[in-house]
């Protein structure tokens, strides 16, 4: 009888020790995906619906949004409207259009001033280590 509760915790043990490990496999995953799909850059494009470059960029954001997913996260501030005229303060805007890109701990890393077209703007992404999803 021994030998069976014995050979019975030792089957139980094994059994626990590579459920466990395949649960740890599973969460390592589970957080490796979530890192990378993480905002890694925000673009906060603060402008006018009334101004012509404005206006210019409003696609060129949309195909940012859609080239890179989850890692750019794109914010548009009419600074024109009462709602947006605290961000032109907030971001010190002189000029619009402006565009400001922060890194994933809200810090500035760069900042554009006037139509920015997509090519330089996937550029900056690039280096930034952004990849297209598309």
């Amino acid at each position: 009888m021994q030998k069976i509760s014995t050979v019975t915790f030792f089957i139980f043990f094994i059994i626990s020790i590579i459920a466990c490990s395949e649960d740890t496999a599973s969460q390592e995953n589970k957080s490796k995906e979530e890192s990378q799909s993480k905002t890694k850059i925000t673009f906060v494009e603060l402008g006018s619906v009334k101004c012509v470059p404005c206006i210019q960029m409003q696609p060129i954001m949309k195909s940012v949004e859609e080239k890179y997913g989850e890692q750019v996260k794109v914010i548009f501030y009419d600074v024109w409207t009462d709602e947006g005229h605290e961000y032109a303060e907030i971001y010190k805007i002189q000029l619009i259009p402006t565009q400001v890109f922060l890194d994933e701990n809200e810090k500035e890393i760069f900042r554009h001033v006037g139509f920015f077209p997509e090519a330089e703007i996937d550029k900056f992404l690039q280096e930034q280590g952004l990849t297209i999803i598309n």
